[in-house]
């Protein structure tokens, strides 16, 4: 991470810490000044100028942002303001304190959990599922559908606070990302590769989508949390021959400890042909609701609050505040940390 020593005006932005660089844009966070002195934490995302300069790219970016500016949910990253400062296009968004859940996973590995905690993993894609229900039947101002997919439903795009919310963020950007021409450098394709691994049948073979591929992308970050790694792995063209066939172990293969009935709700939320899934984001999240108050009538946020300061202990009291975790949540996770390890070949987890 870069601390610019006073921080860098940015329009009426202050841009205070570079936090990541992908293939498309700079991420930032910074502060936004506004009257009174009034000041507010947020992220800025600066597309790169390579897109900036591609006409296609930035009319869907524009488009896709003043959608994206729509949307007010508490599982989706609100977008307070996007535009242009000096050439350069960008997004400004609520800043949450916490993780994209693709670190998350392997802060986990780190600390001897080879999957998140099944409650946990359920509560996460529940929450993930609940956005997207709202973004999908989002409505114009003359009550039309808008037809809002996320298209790029992955570990990258959920962050956990440490409050214990599930936020989503990126809606429609991989759509802008797809109207430029390709990919432009080596990390680019890198990351593109791994959003791969996420699509579904229909997307890898080209047809039109509808929510119905966020449904299976949402399946796929479920599998990778339940069993330690993507149901889908390999090259590129085998990945996309092994999403548009349905080949992929089958989740009690790599996790025995999977009930039967859960095992059904997931497969379903994977099959190849969409007709066959949930018909939507709520009826998935439905199914795994009542499954989850069946088996783990406790869980709730505040186990996914000390499951982050369990997981991020040691940077949380580095930066001066300190982590309280009950008894009780201690002992569970030992239950957890002893639940079977031995199920399978352990793989990394997808790329931040």
């Amino acid at each position: 991470m870069e601390h610019p020593s006073e921080g860098l005006d940015f329009g009426k932005y202050t841009l205070l810490e570079r936090i990541a660089t992908g293939g498309m844009a700079e991420i930032y966070r910074a502060r936004m000044t506004a009257v009174a002195g009034v000041t507010k934490p947020v992220v800025i995302k600066k597309i790169l100028p390579g897109y900036a300069d591609k006409s296609a790219f930035v009319s869907m970016f524009v488009n896709e942002a003043r959608i994206a500016a729509g949307l007010s949910h508490g599982n989706i990253a609100q977008v307070f303001d996007f535009g242009e400062v000096g050439g350069q296009y960008f997004i400004a968004m609520e800043w949450v304190d916490g993780h994209p859940l693709s670190r998350v996973l392997r802060r986990a590995r780190e600390k001897g959990l080879h999957t998140l905690p099944q409650p946990l993993a359920l509560l996460v894609t529940v929450e993930v599922l609940k956005g997207l229900a709202y973004a999908h039947t989002r409505l114009d101002d003359r009550g039309r559908p808008l037809h809002i997919i996320h298209r790029d439903v992955s570990p990258q795009n959920v962050l956990l606070s440490f409050e214990g919310q599930v936020k989503l963020v990126d809606f429609g950007i991989a759509r802008a990302r797809l109207a430029s021409d390709g990919v432009s450098d080596e990390s680019d394709e890198a990351e593109a590769k791994g959003k791969y691994a996420y699509f579904a049948p229909e997307q890898a073979r080209g047809r039109e989508l509808d929510a119905r591929a966020d449904i299976f992308a949402a399946g796929t970050l479920l599998y990778e949390t339940l069993c330690g790694r993507l149901p889908f792995e390999g090259s590129v063209p085998d990945v996309m021959r092994k999403i548009a066939l349905g080949d992929f172990p089958r989740p009690r293969e790599l996790a025995p400890d999977i009930p039967p009935a859960l095992e059904r709700i997931l497969l379903t939320a994977l099959a190849v042909e969409r007709e066959q899934r949930y018909p939507t984001a709520e009826a998935f999240a439905e199914a795994l609701t009542r499954y989850l108050h069946t088996a783990t009538p406790d869980v709730s946020s505040s186990a996914l609050a000390h499951f982050m300061g369990y997981l991020f202990e040691t940077e949380l009291v580095a930066d001066g505040r300190p982590v309280l975790l009950p008894r009780e949540f201690l002992a569970q996770m030992a239950r957890w940390a002893k639940a079977p390890s031995e199920r399978h070949t352990v793989h990394e987890p997808s790329p931040l």
